[in-house]
């Protein structure tokens, strides 16, 4: 397959040179003992750049105690373990919110995606991200292929994250970052669900991964164009560096694929197609709301407890306020409750705190839950009439709410007010260009060469059995279909 191809020919280049870290010592830079030095012979000059990198480097590591080091890193590696877990919360919410013919397609694309993040991170995608000082421009740097480039200052490299991150190790920062990689091509994965070709997604996931979103994120969490503007563009978890680069990505695909059979009719009503299981999709939630505890926890970058516990606060209430105003959204305005809803409320206010978690107050953040309840219930309407097809209401979530939540940063909170206000506006709107055209372009060039949906005939009957040749319930899957044979004959 093409994406085998490009990964191979990637890990053929990798120069992996591992640091060794001394447990006596916090420094994230200790040089093994028994690595032979690079030969010093004609070295480039340093830029000035890269001489200031690594003396802030040194005088942050010098104000990390032995003590705040080891806590500093165990927190950021629990919040590694959180924000994986998000991944079997993406699992269940979309399989839960789908059909049950297509169940092991949906799992198999969620138990990917973390593989294929991890592995492009790894090979491309975290040196993309964070060039260093030497590499980095204002819109696109490059450090080299394969994590452990620039993990040493004597290597002549000053990775950004450890100038910015001196207090804990270098290989923390990566696998925590390498756990938000994946998150946009997840987002993508439930917006496109029971109807796009398992190989065509596997592609676009692959580029998508390893180019679209590290270079997007580089530009703020790299210390890209974004961050060096007058007023920084401020996004503190990736309301939408993570969230709304994978709802553009999801709004181009939804828009290429067309909706499932049967989803619209053509005075442009809408046949609702009802997930399979509740209970899998509130489990799911679930899961996600407490990995967002490491989402968002761990964002601060440390284990300071007065902005930790803060940051925990304002996302569980924005949390808890999304999900009341869901449910009562849809309550009032549909009629009944809506437990989908109310569950996509709670996803909502998350996603809608985590651009300025550590910037709000207890009622800002609640005030942002409950606009981003809402917005999700309203929005799931707007899309039906626009006849953009979602199963799992991913462009509602992560889209809009990452949207608002993005401008919620100039509009709540510590860093409100005009001039902040535009600078959100400038991020979100490259974000957008640069999402969307990057997924446009990959699509497309994967419409033309392998095609994007499958047959009408293998979405009657399921991806499961047309993609996977198995069922994730097989005694009822053969009644299931039998049944909905006979309906619609």
């Amino acid at each position: 397959m093409p994406h085998l191809s490009l990964l191979l020919l990637l890990v053929g280049t990798w120069t992996f040179t591992p640091p060794a870290y001394s447990a006596d010592e916090p420094a994230t830079t200790a040089a093994a003992a028994d690595t032979p030095a690079p030969p010093a012979a004609e070295e480039a000059p340093k830029s000035k750049e890269l001489v200031e990198a690594e003396a802030g480097l040194v005088e942050k590591q010098k104000e990390v105690s032995d003590e705040m080091f080891r806590t500093n890193n165990l927190w950021m590696m629990l919040c590694t373990g959180l924000v994986f877990i998000m991944h079997l919360g993406f699992a269940t919410v979309e399989t839960g919110l789908t059909r049950s013919k297509n169940t092991v397609n949906i799992l198999f694309k969620n138990t990917l995606i973390p593989c294929i993040g991890l592995l492009t991170y790894a090979v491309i995608g975290f040196n993309l991200m964070y060039p260093g000082a030497d590499y980095a421009g204002k819109y696109f740097g490059f450090s080299g292929f394969g994590v452990g480039v620039g993990a040493n200052p004597e290597d002549g490299i000053a990775n950004v994250t450890q100038v910015y991150n001196a207090g804990y190790t270098y290989w923390t920062d990566f696998l925590f970052q390498g756990m938000f990689a994946a998150t946009a091509a997840t987002i993508v994965s439930g917006a496109v669900a029971e109807r796009i070709k398992l190989s065509s997604f596997m592609v676009f996931s692959v580029v998508f991964v390893a180019i679209v979103y590290p270079m997007i994120g580089m530009w703020k969490w790299g210390n890209g164009w974004l961050n060096t503007m007058e007023v920084p563009f401020y996004d503190f978890a990736g309301s939408t560096l993570v969230h709304s680069v994978g709802g553009w990505g999801a709004l181009i695909g939804v828009i290429l694929l067309g909706p499932r059979l049967g989803k619209y009719n053509k005075d442009g009503s809408v046949n609702p197609i009802p997930g399979h299981s509740m209970p899998l999709a509130t489990i799911g939630v679930f899961l996600l709301w407490l990995g967002w505890f490491g989402f968002n926890g761990g964002s601060v970058l440390s284990a300071d407890p007065a902005l930790t516990s803060l940051v925990l606060v304002t996302t569980c209430l924005a949390a808890a306020a999304g999900g009341v105003a869901a449910g009562l959204a849809s309550a009032i305005y549909g009629g009944k409750p809506d437990l989908s809803m109310a569950l996509n409320g709670i996803l909502a206010g998350l996603v809608g705190i985590t651009a300025g978690a550590d910037q709000m107050n207890a009622l800002s953040s609640i005030i942002i839950g409950l606009i981003s309840g809402a917005l999700v219930f309203f929005s799931v309407l707007f899309f039906d009439k626009l006849k953009l097809d979602d199963p799992v209401g991913a462009l509602s979530v992560h889209l809009v709410c990452g949207v608002f939540g993005t401008l919620a940063v100039g509009l709540f909170g510590a860093k409100a007010g005009m001039p902040q206000l535009i600078s959100q506006l400038i991020g979100i709107g490259a974000a957008a260009v640069a999402a969307a055209g990057g997924s446009l372009i990959i699509f497309l060039i994967v419409k033309a060469v392998m095609g994007l949906r499958v047959s009408q005939e293998e979405e009657f009957e399921g991806l499961d059995l047309g993609e996977h040749d198995m069922s994730a319930y097989p005694d009822f899957q053969r009644t299931y279909i039998k049944s909905y044979h006979a309906r619609e004959m």
